[in-house]
């Protein structure tokens, strides 16, 4: 069975989708896009990727093509048309089709693309283990907020991870830490989880939101703020969050260990509530 996908107000299956080479997404990246995970057949936080895909596109000053009850039928009937009951919803909206220039072209209607792929979230052995990461100088564009299909600076750092047998790549820009190449960080220092604030530098991840919840609800202490290099290299925990990812310990750092090379307690507390939260939130249209 072919995955379906949508394309420009038809589904089809992936093989008979194709787009212009002169759509600019292809020609610039000139696109936002968005990823959505879903839980047994329900959209997690779609109000929530509805608004962030909104901040997008008014940023790179891209009309949204639908509505939000129209976003919301077009998702629902992708996860329907798909197999699986958790999946990961990607949505794409570029400038569309128009002559290669820089100025951006009057009257030409956005390219809306989406495609549904199996939700893997890490596996047990994974949790129980921690994963290694590296750091690298945080070079990219200075609009991280946008959700832009333009990522190769992105890739590019994810690759020197894959090079050193990593699991990602954690970045800092003039000694602080922004994020890591497709995933958000946490720091916990003498029993403080850290954590840098949403700005331009930053992805506002969706996940890094529910982990902040669930954190302040369970009282943790928590701390959003600038946090510095030394903090991070010097932490007892380290955690990178995304929605595949979920919440996942950092167990080396740069070949280094982090605190006594194990995921730590409060990892494990925050890793279990936020199994619970999936269960009673996540997939509550079950």
């Amino acid at each position: 069975m072919s995955d379906i996908v949508y394309l420009n107000g038809k589904f089809m299956p992936i093989e008979e989708a194709h787009v212009p080479v002169l759509d600019r997404g292809f020609i610039f990246g000139d696109g936002v896009y968005e990823v959505i995970p879903v839980y047994s057949k329900h959209p997690f936080r779609l109000s929530e990727h509805l608004r962030r895909l909104q901040y997008s596109l008014d940023k790179v000053r891209i009309t949204n093509p639908c509505s939000d009850a129209e976003w919301t039928r077009l998702v629902g009937e992708i996860i329907q048309r798909n197999q699986g009951g958790d999946q990961s919803i990607y949505l794409q909206v570029t400038r569309g089709v128009a002559k290669r220039d820089h100025a951006f072209p009057k009257g030409v209607r956005p390219t809306v693309f989406m495609m549904s792929n199996p939700l893997v979230t890490p596996a047990p052995a994974l949790v129980e283990s921690g994963v290694a990461c590296i750091t690298a100088p945080d070079y990219r564009w200075l609009n991280c907020d946008i959700k832009s299909v333009s990522l190769l600076g992105n890739c590019l750092l994810r690759q020197l991870s894959v090079d050193a047998g990593a699991a990602e790549t954690i970045l800092f820009r003039d000694g602080k830490l922004t994020e890591a190449s497709a995933s958000n960080v946490f720091v916990v220092r003498d029993g403080v989880l850290l954590t840098p604030p949403k700005d331009n530098l930053v992805l506002p991840g969706i996940t890094y939101d529910v982990v902040l919840e669930i954190a302040r609800a369970r009282e943790f202490q928590v701390e959003v703020r600038a946090v510095d290099e030394t903090e991070v290299r010097a932490a007892d925990e380290i955690w990178v969050t995304s929605s595949t990812k979920e919440v996942l310990a950092v167990t080396t750092l740069d070949g280094k260990p982090v605190g006594d090379g194990r995921p730590g307690p409060l990892f494990r507390r925050m890793h279990a509530l936020y199994q619970q939260f999936k269960q009673d939130h996540m997939r509550k249209a079950a």
